[in-house]
């Protein structure tokens, strides 16, 4: 039988539905939670992305905000900008847009926003705090989100086998942070790989849940998936496609027509992980209203 599809932007509606009532809380307070996001240079695809966070947080009833910034700014001129922000009561949340340009290096920017205004999640304190444990982390969106999907579908994680295929610092390490915790939708046994693994469809064949995060098209195969198992796939990739009407098409890091065959329950892409991302990042900033504002 073919896999259930886990639906991220049913479960996304869902959880925006929810911000909004929050931030109709902070409002009769006379706070309304604001995101602001600096976009550096003229990526069409960051640009797009961009737009799409502005939207949901007004939407939502947020305050959202984008400074653009041309591809030649400098670090300084960048780092500045950030400060500016940090010192703005009006701003609960920061999100500079990678990638940035070459002149920039991207950690220092990050180390400079105030990590209780990182609702990104990737600056150092916050990515300590997902280490260990602690609830009054900022955890990053998209394994955040995906948590929440497995959540919202009753997969059960206490004990199961988790193999995660990337190890970057947006998704695969701080997965693997989320669901080796002690706690709900957690206590999982955790595998990370990466391009030097070994051998990958050994490890992927004995995941109940697979991850996929490695940002390589159609990477996963069902015959590198176990019979049964949950998997989630994080990637996004436009390739080229005559057929279609744009000339494109998306791709995730998984081969949806033959791991589909095979799994119990998978995301599909485009309506998986992706909206999920963005709800969580509402979700994190309106948090940060609640704490600090």
């Amino acid at each position: 039988m073919p896999a259930d599809l886990i639906d991220g932007a049913a479960v996304a509606k869902k959880i925006r539905q929810a911000v909004t009532l929050r931030v109709d809380a902070l409002l009769v307070r006379d706070i309304r939670p604001g995101l602001t996001v600096i976009l550096v240079g003229e990526d069409p695809a960051s640009a797009v992305y961009v737009r799409s966070k502005e939207k949901s947080c007004i939407e939502a009833g947020m305050r959202g905000e984008t400074i653009r910034m041309p591809a030649s700014t400098s670090e300084t001129e960048l780092l500045a900008r950030v400060d500016q922000l940090n010192h703005d009561p009006r701003v609960h949340g920061i999100l500079v847009q990678m990638p940035l340009p070459k002149q920039i290096d991207a950690q220092k920017v990050i180390r400079r926003i105030k990590p209780e205004k990182d609702v990104d999640g990737f600056h150092p304190v916050n990515v300590g705090k997902t280490l260990i444990g602690d609830a009054d982390a900022f955890a990053p969106c998209t394994p955040a989100g995906v948590q929440v999907l497995l959540r919202e579908y009753g997969v059960q994680t206490s004990g199961r086998d988790v193999v995660i295929i990337g190890r970057s610092n947006i998704v695969g390490k701080p997965m693997a942070s989320l669901l080796m915790q002690s706690g709900e939708t957690a206590d999982a046994t955790v595998t990370v790989c990466h391009s030097r693994t070994a051998n990958l469809a050994w490890h992927t064949k004995r995941a109940d849940i697979l991850i996929a995060a490695a940002g390589r098209p159609e990477l996963v195969t069902g015959d590198m998936v176990k019979a049964g198992a949950v998997v989630i796939d994080v990637g996004m990739h436009r390739v080229a496609d005559p057929s279609t009407k744009s000339g494109t098409r998306l791709l995730g890091d998984v081969h949806f027509p033959s791991v589909s065959l095979v799994a119990s329950k998978i995301t599909p892409v485009p309506g998986g992980v992706g909206p999920m991302t963005i709800a969580m990042l509402l979700q994190n900033t309106v948090r940060a209203a609640e704490l600090y504002g």
